[in-house]
């Protein structure tokens, strides 16, 4: 397991999204136990109470379940959570400015469907 670690954020969040990335993409399954507060503040050399804060984020989300003596696991359902999450920061955060923009710049519905295929088509999208 590789963290990548930045000075932008507080190191309490990143270490909340990176385990949020790694149950997303499957790193961590339905039901499995994540590393233990100490394990991951060990690996990382960071204090215990920083990993703790991080993981709480995620308690808080209901993406992992504390189990009293056994440890914290991913929850039923925590994917799909996440994606509903993404799904509506994607809109918040870039469906409505491009619709705004598009307004400003007079392009109707037709033709951003048309600039969004052409999007797929150019070798933008790979699948």
């Amino acid at each position: 397991m590789q963290f990548q670690f930045d000075e932008s954020t507080p190191l309490y969040q990143q270490i909340a999204a990176q385990l949020e990335e790694m149950i997303f993409t499957g790193g961590f399954g339905e039901g499995d136990q994540i590393p233990s507060t100490t394990q991951l503040s060990a690996q990382l050399h960071i204090n215990p109470a920083t990993v703790l804060k991080g993981m709480n984020i995620l308690v808080d989300k209901g993406l992992v379940e504390k189990r009293r003596g056994r440890g914290m696991f991913v929850t039923a359902g925590a994917q799909e959570k996440i994606m509903q999450a993404r799904k509506e920061s994607f809109y918040n955060d870039y469906v409505k400015s491009l619709l705004v923009e598009a307004h400003k710049l007079g392009i109707k519905k037709e033709h951003l469907l048309e600039l969004i295929e052409r999007g797929e088509n150019d070798g933008t999208i790979t699948r």
